[in-house]
């Protein structure tokens, strides 16, 4: 093929990452790979897809998530169960879906470990569907996870086996970013019979345009995440201090989390790990009336549980998400 002609022509390129072409066209290289679901017998734990959204607001292909039940569940009581955790994978809002090997394979050990009801949602990614879609599509698949509450939803498992009085959000990297601004938007509008008792957020994606506390001030490394950030973010209203990225900035309305706790976790050696401690800090002194906790992970850089699930920081950390997801302060 001629590279002079348009539809070969380069607009920007982000390696290893992206290449985004004049036409429109993107190419990635990374995060392409998907497995069906399927039933584990390593971790006991079923699966399943389903379309929460058969046709977006932009009339493009429906959008799916992937349901995950601990096998041998029966539970037709609604005493006995099981908390439901809604869960927004990372990529920097561009690469990587519910259905990645690494998403899957840690789904499984999550919901094994945890004993959830649990659904990953896929949302749509930049640049060709700019933040806030991946929000926006988020809480449209929120919503439909929510119309299961009189347990007359299209969806069998979520109506026979979810306590929509323990609801979960939870996410990393930019799907720590995305759970963040669920739980903002849980708080202003409210969903009946659908209880978030709490929200996970694991190495956020957070940003801005000055550096805070220890965090790296290396021009190479911040033109990094800068430059995530604008493949994910067309907009440059407000650039790197934009709420969407910034939830920290001047104006936030981090009282308005709709959840009475929040975990974060930050790795030590994790370029993002300030932010999670500023968000940490920040929320604290919002006026929020819910308990805020962050642990830091020693040693450890960013998603180290996806690339390394099998390291004993991976497995500590499981049990503390365990942990926080059976308190017994839920109701």
């Amino acid at each position: 093929m001629d590279s002079t002609k348009p539809s070969s022509e380069i607009a920007y390129e982000f390696s290893p990452l992206i290449r985004v072409y004049k036409d429109g066209r993107v190419e990635r290289f990374v995060g392409n790979d998907t497995v069906p679901p399927s039933f584990d017998p390593k971790t006991n734990v079923d699966s399943k897809d389903v379309v929460y959204s058969p046709q977006n607001s932009n009339n493009s292909n429906a959008l799916s998530a992937r349901l995950y039940l601990p096998k041998g569940t029966n539970n037709n009581n609604n005493n006995n169960k099981l908390p439901l955790l809604v869960y927004i994978h990372g990529g920097g809002f561009c690469i990587e879906t519910a259905f990645s090997p690494f998403y899957h394979s840690y789904l499984n050990a999550l919901v094994s470990a945890c004993n959830v009801v649990a659904v990953s949602v896929d949302y749509r990614r930049a640049p060709e569907n700019p933040v806030p879609c991946a929000h926006d599509d988020s809480w449209a698949a929120i919503k439909w996870v929510a119309s299961h509450v009189n347990g007359s939803g299209p969806e069998d498992w979520l109506n026979r086996y979810a306590d929509f009085q323990r609801v979960f959000f939870a996410g990393d990297s930019a799907g720590g970013n995305i759970a963040h601004h669920m739980g903002i938007r849980n708080g202003r509008e409210i969903l009946d019979g659908f209880n978030v008792a709490g929200i996970v957020l694991v190495h956020p994606y957070f940003w801005g345009s000055t550096p805070v506390g220890n965090e790296t001030t290396d021009a190479k490394d911040r033109a990094f995440f800068d430059e995530i950030w604008r493949m994910g973010y067309r907009s440059e209203t407000n650039g790197r201090d934009d709420p969407w990225i910034n939830p920290c900035v001047e104006g936030s309305s981090l009282a308005s989390m709709g959840c009475a706790r929040v975990l974060v976790f930050v790795a030590e050696k994790d370029k993002l790990a300030a932010r999670g401690w500023l968000y940490y800090e920040k929320l604290k002194e919002s006026g929020w009336k819910g308990r805020a906790e962050i642990v830091e992970t020693k040693g450890e850089s960013h998603v180290f549980h996806l690339f390394n699930p099998n390291s004993e920081n991976a497995r500590v950390m499981l049990e503390q998400i365990a942990s926080f997801f059976n308190h017994q302060d839920n109701p």
